[in-house]
């Protein structure tokens, strides 16, 4: 029998992340890794110990550039700090390699067009790393949304929080400017679901934050214009208690999804009401939407498929966060 074909993947960076993403690329059957690399010494190793402890072919090291160098991998993941993230994916697509940026992949959009223009030179594939439209439960909302059972979209409510812990303390450390606070951490994840399921671009947005010392954001709240009276609504922080959902609102009724940061073996929820007085709660199969995420872009790579993200996507969640960020600091509604 023939041996799978498989895309080979390096990790630059020994981040917290990898509890879910360094264990999807070995669980994917597509998808092989071959090396992690740190700048810390000793954390590459320690992490593959922790999330992959079965493996002993996988190469670690402290040179994020021997990953690249490697002519046996052919894409990798990065999930450096968030200033980082441009930097690197340059770098890796230099080498010639595929790239999945965890998310926010830049923090300005001039950094994604040059991100774009070298992918297309090199006919290389890059993708944000969102890993939760992956999973089914969303597919299952587009097509409650689609059948027309809602009416016409109004107003997306989406809201991530969860009540910081003294070990992720890190992430208050640099100022919004740098990459730092809830916008760039959990504020993506607001304001991409609030994205995903409108059709048209938004025309403006009015934001508020609270601040750390450091000049971090630590709560963010606001409103996005799509124009045509359909608006949405987001909030996340860092101070308050585990939120991860979004709730659409139609002409007819309305769908919420209860959870979208789904652990391996959770039950997705998806409930619904319509004005007619319907109201129904669905229970999904569990999915690993990380597992889901890397075998998408193994495809993709491997077969010469677009990946379901673009790199227009990200300018277009990057720009929003940047405009939000103007709102906060003008104090007033800034236009797209």
């Amino acid at each position: 029998m023939n041996k799978p074909v498989t895309l080979k993947w390096g990790i630059l960076g020994a981040a917290r992340v990898n509890e879910r993403l360094l264990p999807a690329i070995v669980e994917a059957p597509n998808s092989e890794l071959i090396a992690i690399a740190s700048r810390r010494p000793g954390a590459a190793e320690q992490t593959l110990k922790q999330y992959a402890p079965h493996l002993n072919t996988v190469k670690t090291g402290n040179d994020l550039d021997a990953v690249l160098k490697n002519p046996d991998i052919q894409a990798v993941y990065i999930p450096l700090a968030n200033h980082e993230h441009a930097e690197w994916t340059l770098r890796a697509i230099e080498h010639g390699k595929h790239v999945l940026c965890e998310k926010p992949m830049a923090l300005k959009t001039s950094d994604i067009d040059a991100i774009n223009t070298a992918a297309k030179k090199h006919k290389v594939n890059v993708m944000e790393g969102f890993m939760y439209p992956f999973h089914p439960q969303h597919a299952r909302v587009r097509n409650l949304l689609e059948s027309g059972l809602i009416g016409d979209i109004r107003t997306v409510r989406s809201s991530f929080s969860f009540m910081m812990r003294p070990a992720r303390m890190y992430r208050l450390q640099e100022p919004v400017e740098n990459g730092g606070g809830a916008m760039w951490d959990i504020g993506c994840y607001a304001i991409h679901c609030a994205r995903m399921f409108v059709p048209q671009a938004p025309v403006a947005v009015t934001a508020l934050s609270k601040h750390a010392g450091t000049g971090a954001d630590i709560c963010s709240s606001g409103v996005i214009d799509f124009g045509d009276d359909i608006y949405a609504h987001f909030d996340f922080s860092f101070d308050r208690a585990r939120r991860c959902e979004y709730e659409i609102t139609g002409t007819k009724g309305g769908i919420k999804c209860h959870i979208v940061w789904q652990l391996p073996g959770d039950v997705p929820v998806i409930s619904w009401w319509t004005e007619s007085g319907q109201q129904c709660e669905e229970r999904l199969p569990a999915e690993n939407h990380f597992r889901l995420e890397i075998e998408h872009f193994s495809d993709c790579v491997l077969n010469g498929k677009e990946p379901l993200l673009s790199l227009d996507d990200a300018k277009a969640n990057c720009q929003l966060i940047v405009a939000a960020l103007e709102s906060v600091k003008q104090g007033c509604t800034v236009s797209l």
